[in-house]
């Protein structure tokens, strides 16, 4: 049978680097997209709605998962891709989950996490700390029009993991012989304080940045005026907290053991992505 990875989120700043990193390798790869398949290595199904799932995954041999960001309920959205991974006996999956999830109690990614760790799947999934990508993204308006980076975190420090990593450690593990079942912690190799952060970015962009320690009152209230939903905000806040206290400044050497390199610095990403600052 021929091996064919299907991909979900093949337009995002993870899967994107799955695609690009399989097809490089040589391998057959489906990117799963909402809109009619307009080649044939797409294939189409809603992911939001769950319709589609097990026709996709019908000739797959291997998948990457994921909750597409903006979503509270990450578990109603992976459960249906579990389901159809399961019942058409897919050979491995890799799994995006997030840094911390089973930190409080059951989750909605740690019900996900749950739910493939009993599905029978062989599987790995991937808990990445935050993206550095979100400089390039989430926070882009305000370090563009401000050049300043609000955030209710203070002088925590997190171990920044780049997402050209995660998508390469998630291609290895669906490729090589690496087993690496249960979860992986993924992380950049130091952690750093948004000051630092900021810093990194002035010297990219070659103009000013700075971050600037904001309450989490003030930073909900900044994202609801933008028309961000209420759950997403309040997830978001939840993580942030998290990060506050600390949770995220650990450092891990999985991906040095799965890729057999190091992860990418912040100074390498922000001279990669200076053009969206300047």
């Amino acid at each position: 049978m021929e091996e064919i990875t299907l991909v979900v989120g093949a337009s995002g700043f993870v899967g994107s680097e799955v695609v690009r990193l399989l097809r490089a390798g040589g391998h057959r790869v489906w990117s799963v997209t909402s809109k009619p398949a307009s080649s044939p290595d797409t294939v189409t199904a809603d992911v939001v709605q769950g319709k589609g799932l097990d026709e996709a995954f019908r000739k797959a041999t291997k998948a990457f998962l994921m909750a597409p960001p903006g979503h509270s309920d990450q578990h109603a959205l992976l459960s249906p891709q579990i389901e159809a991974a399961r019942a058409n006996g897919l050979k491995k999956v890799v799994m995006l989950s997030a840094p911390g999830a089973g930190d409080k109690g059951e989750t909605p990614f740690r019900e996900a996490e749950i739910e493939l760790e009993q599905s029978g799947l062989a599987y790995s999934i991937l808990r990445p700390n935050w993206f550095m990508q979100n400089f390039n993204s989430y926070w882009l308006n305000d370090i563009r029009n401000e050049r300043k980076i609000y955030l209710p975190v203070g002088a925590a420090r997190a171990s920044f993991i780049d997402t050209r990593d995660i998508g390469a450690a998630a291609a290895a593990l669906l490729t090589t012989k690496i087993e690496r079942s249960g979860i992986v912690d993924l992380t950049g190799p130091v952690a750093m304080t948004h000051a630092e952060i900021a810093e990194e970015i002035s010297i990219a962009s070659g103009k000013p940045v700075r971050f600037v320690d904001i309450s989490p009152a003030a930073f909900e209230s900044r994202l609801l005026g933008f028309g961000v939903p209420e759950a997403a905000v309040d997830y978001l806040s939840r993580i942030l907290a998290q990060l506050k206290e600390g949770h995220r400044s650990p450092v891990t050497f999985a991906f040095e053991e799965i890729v057999e390199r190091k992860p990418r610095y912040f100074a390498e990403y922000a001279q990669d992505h200076r053009k969206h600052w300047t």
